[in-house]
């Protein structure tokens, strides 16, 4: 994949995020909420919930505000009652979309959706479209610079899924869901601490756009992301370093 660093792509990805932390303790309340409501308060026994709380601390959401968004979830306290949803699609060049929603109106929703794609070049698709191009699982994403043999030992002995390596460098350890917790605190007790360490949907391949089609598809993942009821955006576009 000359030409398209993938710790580039993360970098800028991140750099984005951070640009809208206005809406950032807004997503994690809600996937804070959510998570509780599907699985239980405690998160010990909670997965989910033990990573939004990680997360948002991360971000230093207010313990109070972590605290009551469980309860909303357990039913401990009223709130709105939000349900996930997820919509498909197809970028520039036919690069393939993921949205993940959390909505409390669902028509609003789909319609926002829709028009940020229709708006800038890309268009809906049902379901099932493209989510067969993405997998679910754990990514752990190592600077380039580290030691890629002591690294995939240790990812190995925890029973990782795979290790790859990226032209640019980076270095890729990715588990199952299941085992996300397990193989993160293996890393870290062996002296690894991931840049980037998440659940999401990974694409099994990368489609690389031209410069040209690299900005428009970053107008458009911009347009979908800034959307309220957006809490993430997965695509296989390898977007060229000018996008």
């Amino acid at each position: 994949m000359a030409g398209h660093s993938k710790w580039a792509n993360i970098q800028h990805r991140k750099g984005r995020q951070d640009a809208k932390r206005g809406k950032v303790f807004t997503k994690l309340i809600k996937e804070i909420t959510v998570a509780a409501r599907m699985g239980g308060g405690d998160h010990n026994f909670n997965p989910r919930l033990r990573l939004a709380i990680e997360k948002g601390k991360a971000e230093n959401l207010p313990a109070d505000n972590i605290k009551n968004a469980i309860k909303r979830g357990t039913g401990e306290l009223d709130g709105v009652a939000y349900e996930e949803i997820r919509y498909e699609g197809y970028g520039i060049a036919g690069a393939a979309v993921m949205v993940d929603c959390m909505t409390d109106n669902r028509t609003r929703t789909v319609a926002d959706v829709r028009h940020a794609f229709a708006k800038h070049g890309g268009n809906m698709g049902t379901e099932g479209s493209v989510s067969f191009m993405f997998k679910h699982c754990g990514q752990f994403v190592f600077a380039p610079g580290t030691n890629e043999e002591k690294l995939m030992e240790a990812a190995l002995e925890t029973g990782a899924e795979d290790v790859v390596s990226n032209d640019d460098g980076s270095i890729e350890v990715l588990s199952s869901v299941a085992d996300f917790h397990t193989v993160r605190d293996a890393l870290l007790k062996a002296g690894f601490k991931a840049d980037l360490a998440e659940i999401i949907m990974k694409p099994l391949s990368d489609a690389a756009l031209t410069s040209e089609d690299s900005v428009k598809m970053q107008k458009l993942l911009d347009a979908i992301e800034s959307l309220d009821d957006v809490q993430e955006v997965y695509t296989n576009a390898a977007l060229s370093e000018g996008g």
